[in-house]
């Protein structure tokens, strides 16, 4: 039968078959009850709703049943027989839905249209009142029996609804599956919308509208595949069982029925044949357009890098020439070292330069070197003598004493760096998935820098003494605000740890605490962190690390819990790290904010410290990197308010009330309370020449020190990390690449040996953290890794057995 015999077309969506004949009257079987001329009771040919070509091909009943009918006079449309009209929506008609034991069922006019199912007391009431909805994607549809089937979404809303045949009852479900199907997809598919600006707003919303018809072109072009799979399978089927029978009675209803499937199979192959024919115009009628809207963003970009490298560009040469004049008279003999004045001295003609894509991201003053490339520069090393090497200079360090802590490593060497070209390929990604080049690098691993929190451990010996609980909250909303004061100048990035990676920093003789940190997770990474004291503290986190570059800043949000416990009182602390911001990532000089709130809980007493990290502002007229905050009792009533910023010091006063102009109790004012202040924290001067060694604290100078017995996993042993201190730039980047690509095919083996054991049926083990166990933590309920103990016993008996080899 011709194609055309069985199209009946209805608005804009695909085909919509009425019935293979072109009548109402004797002909070969109709589907979907058209009257005379095909009309079903909603439309020409309303047999498939616009857009849902599985509405009328959902398999039919067995014979009589009303799906189709026999060649003759057709019938009367049933009465709940409808699919859409031209109002877009995916399917409309009559349902009888249960009300109460006294009603029982009642007529409702359905309509279901972008995953929603609303109904109404009849069709004109559409225009002004919605009886009821409910959301196909949380939804779940049950069929009860031949003509019943519920529809629920977990117990807030349920329909108790009944169709008038089997027939009728099967395309509302067929179309309510498809829209659940769809809806549940697109909210999967859902995403935070980015910030870029389309060419206009008509264009857009036409680009949109157009998108969403291809995809429901293709969704319907996938439905009729499951379709004829479905019907193909049951006329082979009933072809089999025609085949096998023997009882002449039996012939006629096994030939009707073969009949049956093989119309609908005829109905659905043509629905999809109309539908592929729809979407091959639809993609060539708009193929230009988009390629011209391609086009344009293209250009759009490629002229908004161009602008932003020439803006770096001059940004950078106005900084040179700046310091062209400011440094070069101050070369006198008490100044920095020969060897940076002579630097300075060769570069006044530097406006002549024309470096193609040179500036820096570095914070501190730095030299202009001769040549682009990563070539060593007579600024590389200072102090008292330019003659000697970075080699050198780390052998006279290992010769220090273990107690005499090292006080300085080699100087930063000055390389040139072409950032735009690294960083515009990583807006909006997460860093922690882009291999870096160590130009980025501080020589020290994330674990050295969590193991930094440990600065001012003072801080939590003096809580551990204080007697009253309110006091001790101050001193460790004072130690956490203390661990962001190492980071005002930190403007490079730590190293990934591998995952395995260890970190110990023993203290216990000297200040009577012992750390360890391990590498748990490398996608997202994470890092798990136990350091106990003699002094009657345990502190323990996971922090997980996620970063986001945009273009002007870079965002870094670590997220776990650490956990402070006193052994004297049972007081347990918990809280959560603010946001760090970089800004002036691309032109500018770099600099560091944090921001948020934190909150510090003690679970046993119930009191509470609420610390606010001010964002800095250009139009505030507040301190830079203010810090305020207020220790409650379970009540509710501040005890004491704490201010100050944290990259230079903490104090607190205690907040006494005073009869209020109303006689009620106001607290007391700050400015008010400044002879009552305490000093709880004070950051430490910076070590001498510290912003030519990545301004480090003296602690973080001693951390990557090389100790004997550590683990081999230790990230003293790591020689990309250990090049770079050294200077040698170009091997640890070498050595970087070959370190990182031993991880991803240690990854591989994994996932292939999961792969294998998943197909063989065997259990797998997947990786485990060596000195850490994955459990739920008894006070905050979330899964952690808390330390399960043995590795300083392993220390003592230097047995790294287990340990992995991941250098």
């Amino acid at each position: 039968m011709a194609a055309t015999e069985l199209r009946g077309v209805v608005g804009p969506g695909p085909a919509a078959i009425a019935a293979p004949g072109g009548g109402g009257g004797a002909g070969p079987p109709m589907v979907g009850g058209g009257g005379a001329g095909g009309r079903g009771d909603s439309g020409p040919g309303s047999g498939i709703a616009p857009g849902t070509v599985a509405a009328v091909a959902a398999g039919g009943p067995g014979p009589g049943a009303g799906g189709v009918a026999a060649a003759g006079p057709a019938p009367a449309p049933p009465a709940g027989g409808s699919g859409a009209g031209g109002s877009g929506s995916a399917r409309e008609g009559w349902l009888f839905k249960w009300t109460n034991y006294i009603k029982g069922y009642q007529r409702r006019w359905f309509v279901l249209s972008n995953g929603l199912l609303s109904y109404y007391r009849s069709k004109a009431e559409m225009r002004h009142t919605c009886r009821g909805t409910i959301n196909l994607a949380t939804a779940n549809i049950t069929v009860e029996d031949s003509c019943n089937f519920i529809i629920s979404n977990g117990g807030a809303q349920t329909y108790h609804l009944k169709a008038s045949s089997e027939v009728e009852r099967q395309r509302w479900v067929t179309a309510l599956e498809l829209a659940k199907a769809k809806a549940v997809k697109m909210l999967a598919e859902s995403d935070e919308s980015g910030d870029e600006e389309s060419v206009s707003q008509t264009d857009k919303t036409e680009l949109q509208n157009t998108l969403r018809t291809l995809s429901s072109k293709v969704e319907d072009l996938s439905t009729c595949n499951d379709l004829i799979a479905k019907h193909g399978t049951a006329l082979q089927r009933s072809l089999s069982e025609l085949e096998s029978l023997r009882l002449p009675a039996e012939s006629n209803e096994k030939i009707k029925q073969v009949n049956e499937r093989a119309t609908l199979f005829r109905i659905t192959s043509n629905a999809m044949i109309n539908a592929c024919r729809d979407f091959l115009v639809l993609a060539q009628t708009h193929s230009k357009k988009w390629q011209k809207s391609l086009q344009y963003e293209r250009d759009q970009r490629i002229r908004l890098e161009e602008t932003l490298e020439q803006l770096a560009k001059q940004h950078n040469h106005l900084e040179r020439a700046f310091r062209g004049a400011t440094v070069l008279p101050a070369n006198a003999p008490g100044s920095a070292g020969s060897g940076k004045g002579q630097c300075c001295s060769g570069k006044g003609d530097v406006s002549d330069e024309d470096d193609e894509n040179e500036f820096f991201d570095a914070p501190e003053i730095i030299t202009v070197p001769e040549n682009l490339g990563h070539k060593r520069t007579g600024s590389n090393i200072s102090g008292t003598s330019s003659d000697i090497s970075l080699d050198e200079q780390y052998k006279h360090q290992l010769e220090e004493t273990k107690k005499e802590k090292r006080t300085r490593i080699p100087y930063k060497p000055n390389y040139s760096l072409n950032l735009w070209s690294i960083m515009k390929n990583c807006i909006g990604k997460e860093l922690s998935k882009i291999p870096m080049p160590v130009n980025f690098n501080e020589p020290l691993s994330m674990l050295q820098r969590l193991t930094e929190d440990l600065e001012y451990h003072e801080l939590l010996d003096r809580a551990a003494k204080c007697e009253n609980s309110l006091e001790q909250l101050c001193y460790v909303a004072a130690f956490t605000v203390s661990s962001y004061s190492t980071t005002v100048f930190r403007t490079s990035k730590p190293f990934n740890p591998l995952l395995g990676e260890t970190f110990e920093l023993d203290r216990l003789e000297e200040n009577g605490y012992r750390s360890l940190c391990e590498q748990v997770s490398h996608h997202p990474p994470a890092a798990a962190h136990h350091a106990e004291s003699r002094n009657g503290w345990t502190l323990r986190q996971e922090i997980k690390i996620t970063s986001k570059f945009r273009g002007k800043y870079l965002s870094i949000m670590p997220l776990g819990s650490i956990h402070c416990i006193f052994h004297a009182t049972g007081h347990h602390y918990t809280w959560k790290k603010v946001t760090t911001t970089v800004h002036n990532i691309i032109v500018g000089k770099l600099w560091i904010d944090q921001s948020g709130e934190i909150d510090i809980v003690n679970h046993k007493t119930g009191d509470k410290c609420n610390l606010k990290f001010v964002p800095y502002s250009y139009f505030s007229r507040d301190v830079a990197r203010k810090v305020t905050g207020e220790v409650t009792d379970p009540s509710g009533k501040v005890h004491f308010a704490l201010l100050g910023t944290w990259d230079e010091k903490m104090e607190c006063f205690k907040v006494q009330p005073v009869i209020g102009e109303n006689g009620g109790d106001a607290r007391q004012r700050g400015h008010e309370a400044e002879e009552s202040r305490v000093m709880l924290w004070k950051r430490n001067p910076l070590p001498k020449n510290a912003e030519n060694m990545y301004y480090f604290s003296e602690l973080a100078l001693t951390l990557n020190a090389w100790e004997a017995g550590t683990a081999p996993t230790d990230s003293r042993l790591r020689p990309d990390q250990r090049l770079m201190e050294n200077g040698r730039w170009d091997e640890a980047n070498a050595e970087k690449q070959r370190l990182e690509e031993k991880q991803r095919l240690s990854r591989k083996k994994r996932e292939a040996e999961a792969m294998k054991a998943t197909e063989d049926g065997t259990p797998y083990d997947p990786y485990k953290a060596l000195w850490f166990e994955r459990k739920k933590d008894p006070v905050t309920k979330e899964l952690t890794h808390i330390y399960r103990g043995g590795y300083w016993e392993c220390k003592e008996k230097q047995d790294w057995s287990s340990c992995p080899d991941i250098f």
